[in-house]
């Protein structure tokens, strides 16, 4: 239970350190006024719940009547698909200012801050693509299934999207992380804000047709076959091994449909690959062809990227796993605790070998753990909500979170980790991240051992 007799804080949503023409207009009009318009248009973290203004009596908000009670709204047809609201403007995929777009690659940030729940709106799922994206005509579009080798599937097949369609489709909740995700934290290069340090994550309910089910359709001989080789049709023809054993169990998605709608052509329209717990390179978008054979194909999006750098200077390849992972997202880099009292702390935890079971917090960084609420629904390679309450005395804090899931995994401290991986590495970091908090209220990036 929240307690009542404690004051509640308040928190200044950060707006990733972007402006927008009204908020510099907003800083001559005064700091008083801008603070406030930041905090309506940002949409990051929560005020305290359950706790009414101690002045509500005399607050003319809420004695007068405002115009929108005393007024026509607007019809439905005024916008045919719903879209936000003109407060939450600035709640925006962005790019990082220090990624240079090459050849179509191009990344942008999933505003992690400013979510509730576990699912992403399909507007503000993280992008990354290596060759741009496309709009591709659905009718135009084919999915060709083949072998390597005759023996291992019987009847090469062709699908129309039409026939994926009408197959019987199933619909499952899951993230998707881009293997570099925190990728900038290895060499502690500490970025401001939650969105640039973990925002290549989302998670969504993807609905398609299971790969086992067109597999077996086209007769693969799972003895023989034990590999799978996923294929863009994009202009850098990703393609990715897939071991068989993940498309036996099922799971492995050939899907079409995201939060009840088709693909967003920035995630893959008309199709791509699901492929729960996998980093995001493996989820091939604007899927075109699956071939089945005996041995990875260490292709070049798997041979030379998205590996690691081991301190021996060997590579680890085919490292696909996302391991087990928590952010708080809020309070988290870039915004501003306003006045000491309680605070709901909130973040995700997500694991790529099964449900989250704990998530525990620090606000002593590391020296003592509480262990927090987790939301549900808790499901298997998906996003866990958790919520813990915090009264901050106005004193120096800082904020960590470490997941566990149903294998025993323990998310690593940079330490841990670093003992074992080194310092090189791009991909695959599941350190626990830390929160600052100063006297002040501002909150930032730090590093803990």
């Amino acid at each position: 239970m929240v307690d009542l007799s404690k004051k509640p804080g308040h928190l200044r949503r950060a707006p990733e350190n972007f402006l927008s023409e009204e908020q510099v207009k907003a800083v001559g009009a005064g700091r008083r006024d801008f603070l406030r318009k930041s905090f309506l248009a940002a949409g990051a973290a929560m005020a305290a719940p359950l706790v009414a203004r101690a002045d509500a009596a005399g607050d003319p908000d809420i004695l007068n009547l405002p115009p929108w009670t005393t007024s026509l709204g607007l019809p439905v047809a005024t916008n045919p698909y719903g879209q936000p609201s003109k407060y939450e403007s600035q709640l925006l995929r962005r790019e990082s200012p220090g990624l240079t777009r090459v050849g179509g690659a191009s990344v942008s940030f999933c505003p992690l801050q400013g979510l509730f729940g576990i699912i992403t709106p399909s507007g503000l799922h993280f992008e990354r693509h290596h060759q741009g994206w496309h709009d591709v005509d659905p009718s135009k579009h084919r999915l060709m299934i083949n072998g390597s080798d005759p023996a291992f599937l019987k009847q090469p097949k062709v699908y129309t999207m039409d026939q994926l369609m009408r197959l019987p489709p199933v619909s499952r909740i899951h993230f998707i992380e881009c293997g570099a995700n925190t990728g900038l934290e290895w060499g502690n290069v500490a970025v401001p804000t939650v969105q640039y340090t973990h925002g290549m994550l989302s998670c969504s309910e993807f609905t398609g047709v299971p790969l086992k089910t067109l597999l077996e359709d086209c007769g693969v001989d799972y003895k023989k076959a034990r590999y799978v080789l996923a294929e863009g049709a994009d202009g850098s023809s990703m393609t990715r091994t897939i071991p068989m054993e993940m498309v036996e169990n099922g799971e492995v998605i050939v899907a079409y449909g995201m939060n009840g709608e088709m693909l967003r052509p920035e995630n893959g329209y008309p199709l791509r690959l699901v492929v729960p717990g996998v980093q995001g390179v493996s989820w091939v978008k604007w899927l075109r062809r699956i071939e089945v054979g005996d041995m990875p194909y260490a292709t070049k999006d798997e041979a030379v990227h998205y590996i690691d750098l081991m301190p021996d200077g060997m590579h680890r390849q085919y490292t696909s796993i996302q391991e087990c992972k928590s952010v708080i997202t809020s309070p988290s880099g870039g915004q501003q605790l306003l006045e000491t009292g309680f605070y709901n702390v909130t973040g995700v935890a997500w694991s790529g070998r099964g449900k989250i079971t704990r998530v525990d917090v620090s606000f002593d960084g590391g020296i003592n753990w509480k262990t927090a609420r987790l939301e549900g629904p808790i499901q298997n390679k998906a996003l866990t909500r958790f919520n813990i309450d915090w009264v901050w005395d106005g004193k120096p804090a800082i904020l960590q979170s470490r997941a566990i899931d149903e294998t025993g995994y323990v998310q690593p401290s940079y330490g841990q980790l670093r003992a074992v991986r080194g310092t090189k590495s791009i991909y695959h970091n599941n350190a626990i991240q830390s929160w600052k908090v100063v006297e002040s209220g501002e909150v930032s990036n730090v590093q803990v051992l």
